[in-house]
């Protein structure tokens, strides 16, 4: 049986625009109009980032509303105090706050109202043990994945079962939180860097395994059933779904016919950018998208039979 197929209007293969070297562009077509881009994009203003590899686990030594009307948190730490400085920011259980004040054996953050709504802090009580992590520096090892210290929510932790000496863990997600959750991807648990084992939709659930090593360096253990974690998936499922429903596409479009819908867009771009049309800055979002795409195909060849 035959199947329709919809015409894109793609032009053939051969098109291939002569771009024009850097030498003979024109002064003006270098120059880089932001007032030409669309506001598809958000300006990005990242101060830190982290690995989600612990550092240590501090203690909880005191919190509460401050006398500037604020809520404070005093945690002991050795470690992040070794070259800390006011300002700098610290993951606590995942979470990204700012140091207030330090001595060489505690350090205070402050908490906002809308960080003990999102995030599993507002459980904390004095003697409550905390995962640590300084912000990465550039020179850094990136030993688990990007962690922003955005909490995107929390999840409860359904089960905690040993096998030989090591620990499996499941935890209840909200639906809107799983989707970017898939099996050998990442996920940050109380800001520790995680590979997700199996992922149920039907239970709305996510596990992981915790080695003997992880368990004792980690506060996940040390937490009971029916107890909140932090939750920051990665961010790199995000930003492809944000190239998908801003470019016309959807979650079901097939990642080749995206990428040839892509790729006629980049090609249009450098002609456009030949006769003068266009400026780089559409060239090298074009190439953004393009990038993207290739992570898009490359996922939906690994992982789209496993969801």
């Amino acid at each position: 049986m035959m199947m329709a197929t919809q015409s894109f209007n793609l032009p053939p293969k051969s098109f291939h625009p002569k771009l024009p070297t850097f030498t003979s562009l024109r002064p003006n077509m270098l120059r880089f109009d932001s007032s030409k881009q669309t506001c598809r994009r958000q300006k990005l203003s990242i101060r830190s980032v982290f690995t989600g590899i612990v550092e240590e686990m501090g203690h909880v030594k005191d919190l509460g509303l401050a006398d500037h009307g604020g809520f404070d948190l005093k945690i002991g730490a050795r470690v992040v105090l070794e070259d800390v400085k006011l300002g700098d920011s610290i993951a606590v259980n995942g979470t990204c706050l700012t140091v207030t004040d330090f001595d060489t054996e505690e350090f205070t953050v402050g908490l906002a109202p809308e960080t003990l709504r999102k995030t599993s802090l507002e459980e904390l009580e004095r003697g409550s043990l905390v995962n640590l992590e300084r912000a990465l520096q550039p020179v850094s090892r990136m030993g688990g994945h990007v962690v922003q210290g955005h909490v995107d929510g929390t999840g409860v932790i359904v089960s905690m079962e040993a096998e030989g000496d090591s620990l499996w863990v499941k935890v209840k997600a909200d639906k809107a939180l799983l989707k970017y959750i898939v099996p050998k991807g990442f996920v940050a648990v109380d800001g520790t860097s995680l590979t997700v084992v199996d992922v149920s939709d039907v239970e709305s659930c996510f596990n992981f395994m915790l080695v003997a090593y992880t368990q004792q360096n980690v506060v996940i253990p040390t937490k009971k059933v029916g107890q909140k974690v932090n939750l920051e998936v990665d961010i790199m499922g995000k930003y492809v779904e944000r190239l998908l429903t801003t470019t016309g596409f959807s979650m079901n479009t097939p990642p080749q016919l995206m990428f040839s819908c892509m790729g006629y867009r980049k090609r249009r771009a450098e002609a456009q950018l030949w006769r003068g049309e266009a400026h780089l800055g559409s060239v090298a979002v074009c190439e953004i998208d393009l990038d993207l795409c290739f992570f898009v195909i490359a996922a939906s060849q690994n992982l789209g039979a496993v969801r």
